[in-house]
């Protein structure tokens, strides 16, 4: 089919970094796309164990519409919006059209139901003809965008001293609980870092960030430093920190943070968000939903719905595309980043991004070729 015929759905949700991915896809097949907002309901988890898909599970007046005419290619990502998918894939083949899907990282549904998977290290999906793998999740930041958010941001900056080093906080995922006490150490170590190069610090946090845990880390930060809270008036600063950082260090368990700093070319230090070697049981956080359903899921659901991002963060450490933040490291990290040596990897860690998103628009053009 011509470009002037093809129809795509992008479905968006609550999670930024899975916005990133579709819209980054979209962006690079170069058709054109439509926004659909879905709002999802608390209850949408018990949507996942009937047969067919339903929007049971969503907001639908809180939602975009969905109707006719159906798109050519529905891309999505996340547990919320899978159903949403699949419902509309249905809706079209019952008015005679064909509807692909494309969803990113793990899927609920079936692996069979999808057209193309799009899925990263942190998931244990199988070597098959719809599944693609990836390093990093997809994400598009152009370079014009992003240095005109550097260019508003500068002006707040003027008197930080460089190495900037980005601090891009994340939260809690998962089995991961980003407590006071381990933001406070998250301060602390990154202060360290800021020292030992006579730089300063970038701060931003996410929605996903407590706020206690934002507090505690602010009030560790001892060098000079810019920090945004997730809430603060004015724009979100975001891309411009990415544009004007020298270095960054990134809490571990935010894939796609990982992946947008590691496209940037510069040093990048993972802090473990992790509870080391202590037994988890003996550990109070341990007992909320989150990281305790999480823990039962991966005990008792079966391999493919399981995931552990500390593949990805060995992926990146193991190829030389990133360092774990470590005390005992700060002082050679510190001097090495006063050196301004950051810059002989950019290009390579720029072209891993780039052909990964352009392989997986490739994927979907095929897709959409008739055959």
């Amino acid at each position: 089919m011509s470009e002037a015929e093809v129809s795509i759905w992008c479905l968006l949700g609550k999670k930024a970094g899975d916005n990133t991915q579709v819209l980054a896809l979209a962006q690079a097949l170069g058709y054109g796309y439509q926004e659909k907002h879905i709002r999802a309901r608390p209850w949408e988890l018990l949507t996942h164990l009937t047969v067919s898909p339903s929007l049971a599970g969503i907001d639908r007046a809180a939602s975009s519409e969905l109707a006719a005419p159906w798109p050519n290619l529905v891309i999505s990502a996340g547990r919320r919006n899978e159903q949403v998918a699949r419902w509309i894939r249905l809706q079209a083949g019952r008015a005679g059209k064909t509807t692909l899907l494309v969803h990113m990282g793990r899927p609920w549904a079936p692996l069979d139901e999808w057209d193309l998977l799009i899925t990263t290290p942190q998931y244990f999906l199988p070597r098959q003809p719809n599944i693609l793998h990836n390093s990093l999740p997809l994400h598009a930041m152009a370079a014009d965008e992003l240095t005109a958010a550097g260019k508003r941001l500068q002006e707040k900056l003027l008197t930080l001293p460089r190495p900037r080093i980005a601090v891009l906080v994340g939260g809690d995922s998962g089995r991961f609980v980003f407590t006071p006490a381990k933001a406070r150490q998250l301060g602390v170590l990154a202060s360290r870092l800021a020292d030992a190069c006579s730089g300063a610090l970038l701060v931003t946090d996410s929605p996903r960030t407590p706020r206690a845990a934002g507090d505690a880390l602010q009030a560790a930060l001892a060098a000079p430093h810019y920090c945004h809270r997730w809430g603060d008036p004015g724009d979100n600063p975001y891309r411009g920190v990415l544009a004007l950082a020298d270095a960054f260090i990134v809490t571990g368990e935010s894939m796609s943070m990982l992946g947008e700093a590691a496209a940037m070319g510069k040093p990048l230090f993972i802090f473990d968000v992790g509870d080391g070697d202590k037994p988890w049981w003996r550990l109070a956080h341990s007992y909320r939903y989150k990281p305790l359903s999480h823990r039962f899921a991966m005990r008792y659901g079966p391999q493919r719905m399981r995931r552990d991002v500390g593949n990805i963060q060995a992926a990146l450490v193991d190829g030389g595309r990133a360092s774990w933040l470590q005390a005992d490291l700060i002082d050679t990290a510190g001097c090495a980043l006063a050196a301004a040596s950051q810059g002989r990897q950019e290009g390579l860690q720029q072209s891993v991004a780039a052909q990964e998103l352009e392989r997986a628009a490739g994927a979907v053009r095929q897709l959409l070729t008739p055959r």
